[in-house]
């Protein structure tokens, strides 16, 4: 059993590829692949989750693609300024169940904000992580086989507009914030950062230890 965690930045992508790369991925790993953590973020693009509802996508824009892809949820968004933290893990060697799994993704958003002075929760009947009833991050993800991919996006530093444009995560008027609007200027941390402090935030919330942790080239 391998207890490693391999990290892999990415930078800035378009979805798609990052999807179809997810699945290969899941596809072709076995009980020995090593669990992987790919941190990144997206293009412009509005993406809908399987039992995604088409009236919630309230204006199409000719700048930003919609995917159907195959995550869990409704619609949302993802743009540059968004870290994108994708945890590609066998629920079973780790000992976590599905729902384990959301909550530990929950927490550790939770946990990290909290170091910079930032009060955020989850809710137990709406999937993400809330700052005074604003979402700050959106939660999607995909099990099969007993391997988890999708993940969480916390809206950082980026033009949060689009989210006008549709009904995020399925709820009509839900109001979007980010961590650049929380924190004075001079305290706001960098993209990269941010994204390194949650890594390592959310591996350990997983069950792995720093020692773990691998980082890998992409």
């Amino acid at each position: 059993m391998s207890l490693q965690l391999k990290l892999r930045f990415f930078g800035r992508c378009a979805y798609e590829p990052i999807w179809q790369q997810m699945r290969r991925f899941t596809d072709e790993r076995s009980a020995q692949t090593v669990d992987e953590l790919w941190l990144l973020e997206h293009e412009p693009v509005f993406t809908q989750g399987q039992a995604g509802k088409p009236e919630h996508l309230l204006r199409l824009r000719p700048d930003i693609p919609v995917v159907q892809s195959d995550r869990g949820g409704q619609v949302t968004y993802h743009g540059p300024g968004q870290v994108i933290a994708y945890p590609l893990i066998d629920l079973k060697r780790r000992g976590l169940s599905v729902r384990a799994l959301v909550s530990r993704l929950e927490d550790s958003v939770v946990n990290c904000l909290k170091d910079y002075g930032i009060q955020a929760a989850a809710k137990p009947e709406a999937p993400g992580v809330y700052v005074d009833d604003k979402k700050i991050a959106s939660l999607g993800l995909r099990v099969r086989k007993g391997y988890s991919f999708h993940g969480v996006a916390i809206n950082f530093a980026m033009d949060l507009t689009p989210f006008l444009d549709i009904n995020p995560c399925g709820y009509p008027d839900l109001a979007m914030v980010q961590v650049k609007d929380l924190l004075d200027p001079a305290r706001l941390p960098s993209f990269e950062s941010f994204q390194r402090k949650y890594a390592m935030m959310l591996a350990l919330a997983l069950g792995y230890s720093e020692q773990a942790l691998v980082e890998e080239a992409v």
